[in-house]
């Protein structure tokens, strides 16, 4: 069914604001997936706050413009594309990664981070990165990990302390 040019307006107005608003955007082709494995690829996008939004390229072009960003959108020429908008660097590419693990209907062709255009090969990367919290977890447990080892080295001496003092007691 044909949309009104009203409409299209304000379907590039929208997504112009969502690529405005997202830190990284992921192009996947999604051709032989079916109604229902595109909604379970959903509810994964959701719960990582990504939006995954099936457009055409036409209108996503358009957007791209009127954001003002210069993009390589030559990938998408000949797919039918879904595009992934994520507030995070790496959430959108990862779960489309961990998704196409399991079905090979789906794959990343491009994407963008930051206003910057990325390649297939980029992306991959950018998917087998550690999230942020993983990141948090990594320093959090380097930088407590030498406190734990002045703790174990002062509760020795005390410990060793303690038991001079017991064997004293024990000999008056």
């Amino acid at each position: 069914m044909a949309i009104s040019r009203r409409k299209k307006e304000e379907l590039v107005k929208q997504i112009t604001e969502r690529i405005r608003e997202s830190k990284s955007i992921v192009f996947a082709d999604f051709a032989g997936l079916s109604v229902a494995e595109i909604t379970e690829l959903r509810a994964k996008l959701r719960e990582q706050e990504v939006t995954l939004k099936v457009l055409k390229n036409n209108l996503f072009a358009l957007a791209v413009k009127e954001a003002g960003l210069e993009l390589d959108l030559s990938q998408l020429s000949g797919h039918p594309i879904a595009f992934a908008f994520s507030p995070d660097e790496v959430m959108g590419a990862k779960t489309i990664n961990d998704f196409a693990k399991n079905n090979d209907k789906i794959s990343m062709v491009g994407g963008t981070l930051e206003g910057r255009s990325l390649s297939q090969e980029e992306l991959s990367s950018l998917a087998n990165m550690p999230s942020r919290e993983e990141l948090y977890a990594k320093v959090v447990g380097s930088l407590a990990s030498p406190l734990r080892g002045l703790v174990g080295v002062l509760q020795g001496n005390l410990r060793g302390l303690v038991s001079v003092l017991d064997q004293y007691s024990k000999t008056k």
